[in-house]
């Protein structure tokens, strides 16, 4: 009897680790052995996905497959390997892949997370649309000035008080994209503004926690049960509910022949498109299109200039002597930074692109997917397959940074001083999925940072050797630890400049 239950014990975890075994498994790339169910959760370090991908890179190289619990993910590291997917077989890589905490919600809607023919006619519509409203153009660049001066004047009320920057950074890059979007900038007191930046800041909280990263191996199970992702689903209806009422609002007040934003626009194309049942401009991709650039467009470049302010206090000869110099040379003290400015500030330009290289906000990329059976490098991979390009790998690759993980703004300078560009700088992605705000990003950062330098010295209540850049969340998004400092007015700067 006991034989025989030996026997079947035997079979059963036999039979288990062959489940754990896919067939397909022979023809994607290398990667630990996955249990069944669960994947390789116990390959996962307590530090999140990051972290386990850099160790597993050690053993399997630049392209190797890891189970997100049944799921089989292929990870692309270095410079090399994500240019050879993203750009050498564009085409294929540009689907996009499983965000198993949000997926429920957002089911493949709006322009970051539709795929076909959906997202061709979603990004070529937003791509033309923002452009409309002054992204790329000098009508943007107003806005942002425009934004910059109201941030300058909020700070300034501080009267030199150490603060918490996050609400101020936060405040400003959504004013921005409210501009672009709703058409309308807020007062930083205003109740339904702060209500937006709350439920962002909880968005990006949860979706980058551990929790969240664990999600994904184990939403099978989890989902059936209360948690953190409930929470999440109950954020972002509320997000939902706040588009919803703009939108409402947009369409009481519409006028089809001269449209305002963005809004607008949407609503005139679903108007015109309203009786064509395959029409893409309906009122769902509406909804989480906005929702998406909302939370993509503030989170990322927010987390940006955080990170930025706190490299440079940790940094203050590259603030003092350099930045702060060059401000005073090229722009002075009366007139208000332009994008004009930055092709004769190549060391400021160099340092904006060391903030994000090493502040680095969007680690592990956004999930692609192979639209069709794809082979790469010898390995096959299946349509649907989920493809992370770590991005990370390619911002401090080695072979491309002298000094990967050192803030080090020479990487971006020539012996000469010039700036000089680098290919594995790619913060925005590469291929047919790039960053949609790229040119809205690169001059939000070069204006806000610049203007804000301008008029304030900045100040640590720690010493140097105290002050901590390690990241509080490495997940979805890299949030940088919560700090304080103290803008101090710079002698000769004041209020009262105009916009040109």
């Amino acid at each position: 009897m006991a034989l025989s239950a030996l026997l079947l014990l035997t079979v059963l975890v036999g039979l288990l680790l062959l489940w754990g075994y896919p067939a397909s498994r022979g023809r994607l790339p290398p990667g630990p052995w996955p249990l069944p169910f669960l994947g390789n959760i116990l390959q996962i370090d307590h530090q999140g996905f990051l972290k386990t991908f850099q160790m597993l890179r050690k053993k399997y190289g630049d392209v190797f497959t890891v189970y997100l619990g049944p799921r089989p993910v292929v990870i692309l590291c270095g410079y090399k390997a994500v240019k050879e997917a993203l750009v050498g077989q564009a085409e294929a890589f540009s689907g996009r892949g499983h965000i198993a905490i949000i997926d429920p919600i957002l089911r493949g809607k709006g322009v970051v997370f539709a795929n076909g023919k959906s997202w061709k006619a979603l990004r070529q519509f937003s791509q033309l649309t923002m452009r409309d409203f002054g992204m790329g153009r000098q009508s943007i660049e107003k806005q942002i000035q425009e934004e910059a001066q109201c941030l300058v004047e909020e700070l300034r009320k501080s009267r030199g008080a150490y603060l918490d920057p996050s609400f101020f950074f936060h405040s400003a890059m959504a004013n921005i994209i409210c501009t672009i979007i709703l058409g309308q900038r807020f007062n930083y007191q205003d109740p339904r503004f702060l209500h937006l930046l709350h439920l962002m800041n909880d968005l990006s909280d949860i979706t980058s926690s551990f929790y969240g990263q664990m999600f994904e191996l184990l939403s099978g199970i989890l989902k059936h049960f209360p948690g953190i992702h409930t929470r999440l689903y109950s954020k972002i209806q509320e997000m939902e509910d706040f588009v919803v009422e703009s939108i409402e609002r947009h369409r009481e007040m519409l006028d089809p022949s001269a449209p305002k934003d963005f809004i607008d626009s949407f609503l005139v194309r679903m108007d015109k498109e309203s009786s064509d049942p395959e029409s893409e401009f309906h009122y769902k991709n509406l909804v989480y299109t906005v929702f998406t650039l909302f939370f993509a467009g503030t989170e990322s470049s927010s987390n940006t200039l955080l990170h930025g302010f706190l490299l440079l206090l940790k940094n203050p000869g590259v603030l003092g002597e350099l930045v702060q110099m060059e401000i005073d040379r090229v722009i002075g003290s009366h007139h208000l930074p332009a994008l004009e400015d930055r092709a004769k500030m190549p060391y400021t330009d160099a340092v904006i692109h060391e903030i994000q290289r090493l502040g680095d906000v969007i680690p592990l990329g956004i999930p692609r997917s192979v639209i069709k059976d794809t082979h790469f490098r010898g390995y096959h991979l299946p349509k649907d397959t989920t493809v992370y390009p770590i991005l990370s790998s390619v911002l401090h690759d080695p072979c491309h940074f002298e000094k990967p993980e050192a803030f080090h703004p020479g990487h971006f300078l020539d012996a000469e001083g010039n700036f000089r560009t680098q290919g594995a700088f790619i913060p925005f992605s590469l291929g047919r999925r790039l960053c949609l705000g790229e040119s809205l990003a690169r001059s939000e950062l070069f204006l806000i940072l610049t203007s804000v330098l301008q008029n304030f010295t900045l100040g640590s209540p720690k010493a140097l050797e105290d002050i901590d850049i390690t990241s509080r969340r490495n997940g979805l998004l890299k949030m940088p630890p919560e700090f304080q400092l103290c803008f101090l007015p710079r002698q000769g700067v004041g209020p009262g400049m105009q916009i040109p």
